[in-house]
């Protein structure tokens, strides 16, 4: 592709609304949002009939992982090939501390698993499971180095939980560094009590993973962090959030004046628990924490997100395969890796059976795939939005065509998804990083190394 060329004809997304409109592209920015005369000497590329979206911001991923006995099947490569296929040009990953490791030790591990393996943009954030004497200078230097947020769990104990005063300690820290300090809510501890039950009683199949996970664990998890930040006067980013509890909570703390945020997933919003009642081990595909809700709570985050409690919609990407990894817990649901692929199909889906039903307007849809992520974590608005001056990262969608989610073609390095045989309308028809051409109707063409470590600003 030429230096300079233009997207011409397009349904442009922008930040003022939805325009017919031309994008013309100048050494990977875009240049103008407007009109291209006719007669103006710049290749032009046939956009008509369709929509012209931001490149896909997806601040929820777990690439190369190691978690729970097993490695997430998914590296930065593959998995940075998969986000491209599916229109998402960039994304934020969560970068694990081990045991007794400092936070620039994690930080150049994980750059090192990155750089010059993935295919799209990206970045980081820390997730803290071991403090320690000296970590507050260390949160200030990654600080520094570009990676402005910071995760910590509240279930997994054993494994990466923290208590209260941890939490309490890092939401202080994290606020005075101008960091965005992103939670894991679940009551881990009751999780614990309520899963060891289910086994004593022989409960130990996937359903027990929807058993021991109640809404009340997710909705006590974010009521108390909430009270913590508050104490703490530090902002909070909900990750994952599945129930209608939750959006109440962070309803009732943004309403208070309070600076609290939440995302959900595609995997909230389109999939139901009664997936857990599948016979065999076949519900191991859905054990993702938390767990999939009933209509009620799906509802609530579509809510949620329309009346803008809720800011961003990501994948959570944190793939298992079912052969050798998945069926780990085959005898003990507690065993069974949580997690599912997603960064492939969360653009498309979210437009498909967002957008298309009604759920969403094409506007909001933008802002909670794009527009928001970028913002809410530093990389706006040279990321997440059409205008003069951004990163030529864009996706064509065709809104006439559709596609089928099948796991034997897509590009995800998993041996299943969690959306098999669903129908999608409208379809990604090609996708640009920096106004270079990386994939065309589901195929991968871009550059492997294209993917450049973006240095985030603070909240």
């Amino acid at each position: 592709m030429p230096r300079r060329f233009g997207l011409v004809g397009g349904t442009v997304v922008a930040e003022d609304g939805v325009h017919r409109a031309d994008v013309l592209i100048d050494s990977g920015r875009i240049e103008s949002v407007g009109r291209i005369p006719p007669s103006a000497d710049v290749e032009k590329v046939d956009a008509r009939g369709k929509i012209i979206i931001p490149g896909g911001v997806d601040v929820h991923t777990h690439m190369d992982t190691p978690f729970m006995g097993t490695v997430t099947s998914d590296d930065h490569a593959s998995a940075s090939r998969a986000a491209a296929v599916g229109g998402t040009t960039t994304y934020v990953d969560y970068a694990f501390q081990r045991a007794g490791e400092r936070l620039p030790e994690v930080l150049a591990r994980w750059a090192g698993r990155a750089n010059g393996r993935s295919a799209i943009d990206f970045s980081f954030h820390l997730a803290v499971t071991s403090p320690y004497p000296g970590m507050v200078a260390d949160m200030a230097l990654v600080v520094a180095d570009g990676v402005t947020s910071f995760k910590v769990f509240m279930a997994y104990k054993g494994l990466a939980m923290l208590d209260d005063g941890e939490l309490f300690s890092i939401l202080t820290e994290s606020s005075r560094l101008g960091a965005t300090l992103c939670v894991h809510a679940e009551n881990g501890h009751v999780i614990d009590v309520l899963a060891e039950r289910l086994v004593r009683d022989g409960r130990t199949g996937p359903l027990a993973h929807l058993l021991s996970r109640p809404p009340e664990t997710e909705v006590e998890a974010v009521r108390r962090a909430i009270m913590l930040a508050d104490l703490a006067d530090a902002p909070l980013y909900f990750v994952h959030l599945s129930t209608a509890g939750a959006v109440a909570a962070v309803a009732e703390a943004q309403r208070a004046g309070r600076p609290v945020a939440g995302e959900t997933c595609t995997h909230y919003l389109l999939l139901d628990a009664d997936l857990y009642h599948q016979p065999g081990f076949e519900a191991a595909k859905y054990v993702v924490s938390p767990p999939l809700r009933t209509a009620e709570h799906r509802e609530a985050l579509w809510r949620g997100l329309r009346e803008g409690i809720l800011g961003v919609v990501s994948s959570d990407h944190c793939p298992f395969c079912m052969a050798g990894q998945k069926s780990l817990g085959a005898e003990d649901f507690r065993r069974i890796p949580n997690g599912a692929p997603g960064i492939e199909h969360r653009v498309s889906l979210l437009y498909g059976h967002g957008v298309r039903p009604g759920r969403l307007s094409l506007s909001r849809f933008v802002e909670v795939a794009c527009t928001e992520p970028a913002r809410r974590f530093g990389l706006y608005p040279t990321k997440g939005v059409i205008r003069r001056g951004a990163d030529a990262d864009l996706v064509v969608l065709d809104p006439e065509a559709a596609s089928v989610v099948l796991a034997r073609t897509m590009t995800q390095n998993c041996d299943y998804t969690p959306f098999e045989r669903w129908h999608v309308p409208g379809r990604v028809e090609a996708v640009y990083l920096r106004g270079e051409l990386i994939a065309r109707r589901g195929r991968f063409v871009g550059r492997q190394d294209a993917g450049r470590f973006l240095v985030r600003r603070r909240a």
